[in-house]
């Protein structure tokens, strides 16, 4: 198979590229292990997407974009990739399923939540410890709930799981929240969200079918209590998923570096969406990050034709 443009992830900005790619009239293909929209299908209610006075389900939102994408043209591929090597000018993208040949590829893999490496965190993973609210909070409804972390994840997570009994207890490791104050606000303001400073999980504990009690330790002053809850959320960060490129510029924390036109360190492939080393994580970044992606590798794409316009 020959493509011009190859998109290796299908969430938001994937599905943005897709569309931008293909009205550009470019073969485009979406490779995607899962289901398109990545990590927005986990969103219950998306209400700070312009356009969109009302709350939308995430899982709507996606499915619009990938049948938006595949009404000018793209193709989609459920596919695992297992490697891109670029010789003589062309891509060679290697898949479970078939190997493809493009010009222009754009990693928009994501990242994934990262862990807090606990004792018991990953023998109660499933278990009681979890790392999607809209996945697993309705198990807990009524339930006695801890939430860790500080970031605009965390809090949105928060008021999700507040929705669902007026037990959710909320931990930061620092002084205050590092999300966006008009989101960090709705969690002080919450009458079901307790919020303790400082404080850290030290370990998970439990019995044979589920986790049952968390210690708990102040980072002030080093006091640990154990505690019983129903469940552990965990929102502490992401890990960009980098391992097929890693010879890609990164920043120290792993993120891919661009230009404001999307391109890495390597001629002709670009990345896009939480991946790279934007200063923003959301989805209307994640959306634009695609759509210049798809532009500038349109762009490529003449230039190599000798088509390029001056």
């Amino acid at each position: 198979m020959e493509k011009d443009f190859v998109i290796i992830g299908g969430g938001i900005a994937g599905l943005s590229a897709a569309q931008y790619g293909a009205r550009s009239n470019m073969e485009t293909l979406v490779i995607e292990e899962m289901a398109p929209g990545g990590q927005a299908l986990l969103i219950a209610d998306l209400e700070n997407y312009p356009g969109f006075p009302e709350p939308v389900n995430g899982f709507e939102f996606s499915m619009d974009m990938h049948k938006q994408a595949q009404k000018f043209g793209a193709e989609f591929l459920t596919a695992s990739v297992k490697s891109i090597k670029k010789e003589n000018g062309l891509f060679t993208v290697e898949t479970s399923k078939e190997t493809i040949t493009a010009k222009t590829v754009l990693i928009a893999t994501g990242a994934k939540h990262r862990h807090l490496d606990v004792p018991g965190e990953g023998e109660f993973s499933g278990k009681g410890v979890s790392y999607c609210a809209t996945c697993d909070g309705p198990f807990f409804k009524g339930k006695k709930m801890l939430v860790v972390g500080g970031g605009d994840a965390a809090c949105d997570e928060a008021n999700y799981l507040a929705n669902l009994t007026d037990k959710v207890v909320m931990i930061h490791r620092r002084d205050r929240f590092r999300a966006q104050k008009a989101v960090a606000d709705k969690v002080l303001r919450n009458p079901n969200i307790e919020v303790r400073f400082n404080t850290v999980v030290a370990e998970i504990k439990g019995d044979e079918t589920k986790m049952n009690t968390v210690s708990l330790t102040r980072t002030d002053t080093n006091e640990t209590i154990d505690e019983k809850f129903d469940a552990v959320f965990v929102f502490v960060g992401s890990i960009p998923q980098t391992q097929l490129v890693p010879y890609l510029d990164k920043d120290e924390a792993g993120y891919i570096k661009t230009t404001s036109h999307m391109e890495t360190s390597e001629e002709g492939m670009y990345a896009a969406g939480d991946v790279r080393d934007t200063p923003f994580r959301q989805i209307i970044v994640a959306a634009s990050d695609g759509a210049i992606a798809a532009h500038n590798a349109a762009a490529y794409i003449d230039d190599l034709k000798g088509e390029a316009y001056i």
